[in-house]
């Protein structure tokens, strides 16, 4: 069955002219038509062109896990009855990306052709008037049919979706119900909407359940008279000690940030987690008045940007928990990850943050004078000494920390040395004859395990056991790429550049394997702040070629993973396809006018044309 003629000749009507017959389509059809429009969406897209990687579609769905884990069981249960009627049931995110599918293996086929499947992004401005993607716009349930849809790729499909919301009101996902054309039945949009409803109660049931479980770790502390505070993932206040619920009527649900507004400052957070699942269930907060503190011992005040990865708030705490003892901590990561900015913030929210922070790269410095670096020297100790001699790192952090960086790169004398200082706490600077008492915490750390150091001979059993107190390991950013738009935020923060790019700039970062971790992404960001310095608005086309060189390192780095995608297009390739299809689109085909259009040569038009397929 073809789509319905009068709504097809109403449909090439609009494309072609703009022109649209009101008495042909429903309202929600032609409002969204005219915000396709405006958007410019391709109105000849055959298929879905937004796809997550299969890392990236993991970490979609461990972000709504809540929603799928209350959803799922609703569309198990009708998964048989959609089978017996050729149709198909999708759990969207809020985001647009669909999570999860069921259905006849008939029309799941059907649907893989227009790639509307797991990891497809399904949103108007993806692929134009679609149920998912209004339902979304419009919050209400509601279903297109046939060439109701905008693009060609759904015009043979029938559509129901509904929205689903939390117990704020706040859309979380949506529920569509889809079948061909001609299958199409009218139970299908108060199937949608009855699913829709019951998830929307599992997901409150569960979501009062973790608020529960929240405040049942935190009695002991609600119940004290010090200033505390529990909130959800979502930053809202579910629970707090009296001194705020009577400073705050109406403290119940407020964002702990508006709490924190010139009003309290953080003296501790906790991430907290379920004991049943692991997952993070919300944070609680230490806070006091802001006039009553002078310094704020808190990784919510880290000094670079935490994130929200699971995986580096579990490395926050352990950082929280080496800054409340003096015991000498190691820190082992990948290069470009952070060590230093790690112990800078153990430092800072150690009872030592009054004294000095001293870092030495062993690595950095010649072995020949690494002995005076670190231990400084007296007067006449060698030729071209200072006249009253120099203090050594050891010294000038007295009373502070000293962090010892790549410490797997000093050589074995030097090991027997620094063990003597460590075990004594006392130096004697080279060529000197007096010890000078140290009062200072040792931080250490390196890019590789210092196990595998010890296993291969390169450090000492004797030292490794001094040093090796409480290890805390750096995840590299491939694992918490989630964390890197926050890590943009940090930087352009750093920088005062007021730069914004397009979500499509992230997931592309996301992409990629950052073997150079975050120091590797600021270089990055670096390079594209150079080329824009004023900011603003940064577009697809002007950094295609700062992403393109990803691609060509991708492919450098990981030949086998490039290769098996080698097919798919480069971001750059993606760009210069759409503006084929956009021109030629915007002068109905003429291919003189489109590439004026383009700003380009024909010569290159017509090469485009021919390399996209689409002449």
């Amino acid at each position: 069955m073809n789509p319905t003629p009068c709504y097809l000749n109403t449909w090439k009507r609009f494309v072609r002219e703009g022109l649209l017959d009101r008495s042909r389509l429903n309202k929600r059809v032609m409002e969204s038509w005219h915000r396709c429009k405006k958007a410019n969406v391709n109105p000849y897209l055959d298929k879905g062109q937004s796809m997550l990687e299969k890392e990236l579609f993991s970490v979609q769905k461990k972000k709504y896990s809540l929603f799928l884990d209350a959803a799922l069981p609703y569309l198990n249960k009708i998964s048989q009855q959609l089978k017996e009627s050729d149709m198909m049931a999708l759990l969207i995110d809020a985001d647009g990306h669909v999570l999860s599918l069921t259905g006849s293996q008939k029309i799941l086929a059907e649907a893989s052709k227009i790639n509307f499947v797991e990891g497809a992004r399904w949103t108007e401005t993806d692929v134009g008037t679609n149920a998912i993607g209004t339902a979304l716009v419009i919050g209400e349930a509601v279903t297109i049919n046939g060439s109701e849809h905008f693009s060609v790729a759904s015009h043979h499909w029938s559509c129901s979706a509904a929205p689903i919301r939390d117990a704020d009101g706040t859309i979380i996902g949506v529920i569509d119900i889809s079948c061909m054309a001609d299958k199409r039945h009218p139970f299908m949009l108060g199937m949608a909407a009855t699913v829709a409803y019951a998830i929307e109660r599992e997901v409150q049931v569960q979501q009062k359940r973790k608020e529960m479980e929240l405040i049942s770790h935190c009695l002991q502390q609600v119940a004290a008279d010090e200033p505390y505070v529990v909130c959800n993932e979502k930053k809202q206040i579910v629970s707090a000690s009296r001194p705020i619920r009577e400073r705050f009527s109406d403290w119940y649900g407020m964002n702990v940030e508006l709490l924190m507004d010139d009003t309290f400052v953080t003296r501790d957070k906790q991430i907290i987690q379920s004991e049943q699942d692991g997952k993070m269930l919300g944070m609680s907060f230490s806070v006091e008045e802001a006039a009553k503190s002078n310094i704020t011992i808190s990784f919510a005040q880290f000094p670079g940007e935490s994130g929200t990865s699971q995986v580096f708030q579990q490395t926050l705490s352990e950082m929280k928990r080496a800054a409340q003892t003096d015991a000498n901590v190691y820190i082992w990561g990948e290069t470009g990850s952070g060590k230093e900015l790690a112990a800078r913030a153990i430092h800072h929210a150690s009872e030592r943050r009054k004294g000095p922070f001293i870092a030495v790269n062993c690595g950095a410095i010649p072995e020949s004078l690494l002995e005076s670096e670190l231990f400084g020297y007296a007067e006449g100790a060698f030729t071209g000494a200072k006249r009253h001699g120099a203090k050594g790192k050891f010294e000038q952090a007295h009373k502070g920390t000293l962090f010892l960086d790549e410490i797997g790169e000093v050589s074995y004398a030097m090991q027997v040395a620094l063990l003597r200082v460590l075990e004594e706490r006392k130096v004697v600077p080279l060529g000197g004859t007096h010890e000078i008492p140290l009062d200072i915490r040792i931080i250490t750390a390196t890019h590789r395990n210092m196990n595998e150091l010890l296993k291969e001979g390169k450090i000492r059993e004797d030292l490794y056991y001094r040093l090796h107190v409480y290890p805390i390991n750096l995840p590299p950013l491939r694992e918490r790429k989630e964390d890197i738009p926050y890590l943009y935020r940090y930087y352009q923060k750093k920088h005062q550049w007021n730069a914004k790019f397009p979500e499509s700039f992230f997931q592309k970062l996301q992409e990629y394997h950052w073997p150079g971790n975050i120091r590797e992404l600021f270089n990055l960001l670096e390079h594209v702040r150079v080329l824009f310095p004023e900011g603003g608005w940064i577009g697809p086309s002007q950094y295609a070629e700062v992403l393109e060189a990803l691609d060509q390192k991708k492919e450098k780095l990981y030949p086998a993973e490039y290769n098996k995608a080698s097919k798919e297009l480069t971001y750059r390739e993606h760009i210069q396809k759409q503006m084929v299809i956009e021109a030629l689109h915007k002068t109905k085909g003429h291919v003189s006018e489109a590439a004026r259009l383009a700003g380009v040569p024909r010569s290159t038009f017509y090469k485009w044309m021919r390399k996209f397929k689409l002449s």
